[in-house]
């Protein structure tokens, strides 16, 4: 600058230095020469006033309609809800007196790729045919995924793919490894950057268009009330995958017909059956009111049967909760009588009431699944209580301080491990040994027992119990148990959360709900570290701020002063409990980042005892369940008084 050279001296070791943020309409360069550092700065052009995107702020009139228009709305959905809840129930057996619906929705036929793609096979150039072509494109798509590199799948997929290829096809492509998908592959990751890059008017057309579908498909009529259709949608053909080393992966998943389908409706007019697409027909057409699914096929993979259900906060579905719940609940008189049995059948003379017992014993206390037959090689090697192999357990007489230990070590449901080390009593320790004598480690544990023979059992016992319930029952009675141990009514809002997050915990760990810690977990746990402390410097800048006024106010009786003091003090509350609610927030985090809390949640544990909770300890509903969970649960809402117990 001119100042710098006419005072020299004035200015020598000195540097103006200018911060820039992003809203100044800067950008620089930064160049190095000859021990000299060269900032060019350029202003950035003006935006045009139509260009700003202005946010005008809501007045607190508008914020008040908003609220009041959002509780309006509230209330209306709660008029119009069906509370089936409140009718009588029909006869044993019947689910539905009138049913109609349009059918599934079946995925668009498959569309050719443009002429200018190509297949290579061992270097030369091959135009295939739409099946072949459409079968290799799956394959294309999954080339940047580890499935692709299995051995398993790669040979499930070509052998598939032959049975899709024309004669001539087939006597040319005979090696998987000269086969070149590059270009359908570079294709499809275009596509996909299309997708990611649509704008929010080409968004926006598609939103409607799916909801269109969604209008049109995804509801039906039951019993005269309009209810939502949880899987509509048929799914697309490709390649199966499924969980863990399945024997099956790469396996063609067909695509799903009319031809294949079976509808299920009311008996009534013609026109309640629904029209199947254009130049179709339904493989058959039933009238089956004991049922609750409205379409079925079978899947060519796994052989299994496919149903359209309703959604989950429907009225059958709700049924079959709550009826669910009620027979654990009642297992709760009987479960004393029920342990004392299985105890005295441990010494029983035949080794089938014995294996029995012992299986019985771990689904009680260990909330073991079952396990169902399967047949060998057909699905992943995963085990229930009744499927496990001498492989799956070892013995140990004394462990980590504690005696007659089990360790146990197998692939539950999912594909997802099961690890245990449990201290037993000694008469199923000494059972077990008995079981394992002269057996390989793959032969059965359980040899005289299967899940058939175990729920037959179970049903002699008390009406509609299986090991299921039993799992149900101690999921749910843990919650209550852990909720009345761990929860204070004196404790702020957030600590009474992170006390049910705490129970519902030691109910997901007793049913062995996994999952893997979130991709962004340690980033985004460190940005709320990164809160904590700049929220404890503001705690800590005031109090002092708050030492100060009241130092002032003392002895003096001006207001003003003592409106300052007041005004501090609020302020330094506030930061007290925003700091207190990060921190119970990064407990819980870290607590639950390899726990599935929601499948406990959903699935196994009485939503009656969550609301007769939230009730005592007034904490709000939705802290608990999110809309869709309120929604399925809505049947308990309304029917669940204080002093619900299970």
């Amino acid at each position: 600058s001119a100042e710098a050279k006419t005072d020299k001296k004035k200015n020598e070791g000195k540097l103006k230095v200018f911060f820039l943020i992003a809203s100044d309409p800067f950008v620089f360069s930064l160049v190095k020469h000859m021990n000299c550092v060269y900032i060019c700065f350029f202003q950035m052009p003006k935006k045009e006033e139509s260009e700003k995107s202005v946010t005008k702020k809501k007045t607190k009139e508008e914020i008040e309609a908003a609220r009041t228009l959002k509780r309006k709305l509230k209330e209306e959905e709660e008029q119009q809800r069906w509370r089936w809840w409140e009718e009588e129930k029909y006869e044993a057996g019947i689910k539905w007196k009138f049913l109609e619906h349009k059918g599934p929705y079946f995925p668009p036929e498959y569309n050719p790729l443009p002429e200018n793609l190509n297949f290579y096979y061992n270097g030369e150039k091959l135009k295939l045919g739409l099946r072949a072509e459409e079968v290799a494109l799956y394959f294309a798509q999954m080339l940047d995924h580890e499935y692709t590199t299995r051995e398993v799948f790669r040979n499930n997929f070509f052998k598939d793919w032959r049975k899709e290829m024309t004669l001539e096809e087939r006597m040319l492509i005979t090696d998987l490894e000269k086969c070149d998908f590059g270009e359908y592959h570079n294709f499809h990751k275009q596509k996909v950057e299309e997708r990611k890059n649509r704008t929010k008017e080409e968004k926006q057309v598609l939103k409607e268009a799916n909801q269109k579908i969604t209008d049109e498909y995804g509801f039906c009529m039951l019993d005269h009330h309009r209810e939502r259709i949880g899987n509509f949608k048929i799914e697309p053909p490709g390649l199966f995958r499924g969980r863990g080393d399945h024997p099956k992966q790469g396996l063609l998943k067909k695509r799903i017909r009319p031809e294949d389908v079976i509808i299920n409706c009311s008996k009534y007019m013609k026109s309640h059956v629904p029209e199947p697409p254009a130049g179709h027909q339904w493989k058959e057409v039933r009238h089956d009111n004991t049922v609750t699914w409205l379409a079925s096929w079978t899947d060519n993979v796994q052989g299994a049967t496919k149903y359209v259900m309703l959604n989950a906060n429907s009225k059958l579905k709700g049924e079959k909760d709550w009826e669910k719940y009620e027979v654990a609940r009642q297992l709760k008189s009987r479960v004393d009588g029920i342990r004392a049995q299985y105890k005295d059948d441990l010494k029983s003379k035949q080794m089938g009431t014995r294996q029995r017992a012992v299986a019985l014993y771990f689904i009680d206390k260990l909330a073991l699944r079952a396990g169902n037959e399967k047949e060998e090689g057909e699905t992943a090697d995963t085990v229930g209580c009744c499927s496990l192999r001498v492989e799956h357990i070892m013995l140990h007489d004394s462990l980590d301080g504690e005696k007659c230990v089990v360790e146990f070590d197998f692939l539950g449901k999912d594909c997802i491990r099961y690890y245990n080390k449990v201290p037993v009593t000694k008469r199923v320790f000494k059972n077990l040994k008995l079981f394992m004598e002269n057996k390989q480690p793959g032969d059965d544990l359980f040899d005289r027992l299967n899940t058939g023979m175990l729920n037959k059992h179970l049903s002699s016992l008390m009406p509609g119990l299986t090991a299921k319930v039993f799992r149900t029952y101690n999921a749910s009675i843990t919650l209550q148990q852990q909720l009345k141990e761990l929860s204070n009514a004196m404790d702020q809002n957030t600590e009474k959360l992170l006390s049910y997050n705490r129970a519902n915990r030691a109910v997901a760990i007793l049913c062995n709900h996994q999952r893997a810690p979130p991709k962004s977990f340690e980033q985004s746990m460190a940005n709320l570290q990164a809160k904590i402390e700049g929220r404890k410097e503001q705690l800590t800048l005031a109090k002092a701020e708050l030492k100060k006024a009241k130092k002032e106010a003392k002895g003096n009786s001006d207001t003003k002063l003592q409106f300052v003091v007041e005004k501090k003090k609020k302020a330094m509350q506030r930061c007290e409990e925003q700091l207190l609610k990060m921190e119970v927030q990064a407990t819980d985090r870290e607590e639950n980042k390899e726990i599935a809390l929601s499948t406990s949640k959903l699935n196994y544990l009485d939503p009656r005892i969550s609301v007769a909770w939230c009730k005592n300890m007034e904490v709000q509903l939705d802290k608990i369940y999110n809309k869709t969970q309120r929604d399925k649960f809505a049947w308990a809402i309304h029917m669940t008084e204080k002093d619900f117990e299970f």
